[in-house]
């Protein structure tokens, strides 16, 4: 009986060192102590689109340590798996640890902010409202995709003409308007706040002043709040930002509308910047920080505005999206010019096909 016991104690242990052998260097190493399902990205961002301006809006959230999950999405498969692999073989210098990429969107399942900046760029001699319809055709196939595998993501848009694409994809999305948002005029007012603080000698964050409506041409410069430390500028100079105004403060608006055509010119498109502007929204949003930005939004019903139109104002993030708008105390002109900046885009938006 002993022999027995013996002779099966010898078998038992040749099976067990069998058994080591063939097991990997994995099943050696770690021993699992749950075996369910993974949990899923409780911080997942997504960027539609890897062009100059996805990537650089990519990196800065990733700099910024604001996702736990990080997937892009693109139709050029190749670009796109080479940015995959590019930021990946960086994962070290990072704090998001899983980063990924498909042309299908699936792979932007359980996201909590999508960032669109795909799209098709205005060809010489088009119209604005062909651009535009052109990016509704590609819209058409994004938004619906990423709805479908996010339903309660808040959609940040990029891609330009912004307002108006922001309410294509409200429209599209089914999404409610708080949760629909465009980068608006975030980096007109960072522009602005460099340009006027670089000529008073002061850092941007210490000159306060707004940049609301277009994200474009017909933005409408605040003049009536700019503050340095609650010294209103316009106390100071009551012409400020007007023709009659000996300094030419105005001129600093003008720059501000030309810089992006300025840096184009030079180096042939614009990103950096935009990429810096979308991470610090994504970081309000997702932190809960409750801080005012100026980004386009639903304005129906405000400042006399009678149409359905994604203008910039000061907005309240939270992670709810667009928390609530704050109420700005306008000149009569200034509310005149932001109607004109409505109008502009109404002129386009009417006339739009399919959405």
């Amino acid at each position: 009986m002993l022999i027995t016991w013996w002779y099966l104690y010898l078998a038992a242990r040749s099976i067990a060192k069998q058994s080591l052998k063939m097991a990997s260097i994995l099943q050696k190493l770690i021993t699992p102590l749950f075996s369910g399902a993974p949990e899923p990205p409780r911080n997942k961002v997504t960027v539609v689109g890897v062009g100059q301006v996805g990537m650089a809006c990519a990196v800065s959230i990733l700099l910024r340590e604001l996702a736990d999950e990080l997937a892009l999405v693109d139709v050029m498969e190749d670009k796109l798996k080479g940015e995959m692999m590019d930021l990946q073989h960086g994962s070290l210098f990072l704090k998001t640890p899983k980063i990924v990429a498909d042309k299908n969107y699936s792979v932007t399942a359980n996201s909590r902010i999508v960032v669109v900046t795909a799209g098709v760029r205005q060809q010489e001699g088009e119209s604005r409202l062909n651009l535009v319809q052109r990016n509704v055709n590609i819209f058409k196939h994004i938004v619906p995709q990423i709805v479908r595998y996010s339903p309660d993501c808040i959609i940040i848009v990029v891609s330009n003409p912004v307002d108006v694409l922001t309410y294509v994809t409200w429209k599209l999305s089914g999404l409610p308007k708080h949760r629909v948002i465009g980068s608006g005029t975030n980096l007109d007012s960072a522009r602005f706040r460099f340009l006027m603080a670089d000529k008073l000698g002061i850092h941007p964050t210490s000159f306060n002043g707004w940049i609301l409506g277009e994200h474009g041409d017909t933005s409408v410069p605040v003049w009536s709040g700019t503050n340095v430390a609650g010294v209103n500028l316009q106390t100071l100079n009551p012409d400020i930002g007007t023709d009659s105004d000996d300094e030419n403060w105005k001129d600093t608006h003008k720059m501000v509308v030309n810089s992006a055509y300025e840096v184009i010119k030079l180096k042939g498109y614009t990103n950096w910047a935009i990429g810096l502007s979308v991470a610090d929204l994504t970081e309000s949003l997702m932190r809960n920080m409750n801080r005012i930005h100026p980004v386009s939004t639903m304005v129906k019903g405000m400042y006399g505005i009678r149409d359905e139109v994604y203008l910039s104002l000061p907005c309240v993030l939270n992670s709810g999206g667009v928390a609530s708008v704050v109420n700005m105390t306008l000149t009569d002109e200034e509310v005149a010019q932001l109607q004109a900046s409505a109008n502009t885009l109404w002129d386009i938006q009417k006339d739009l096909q399919d959405i």
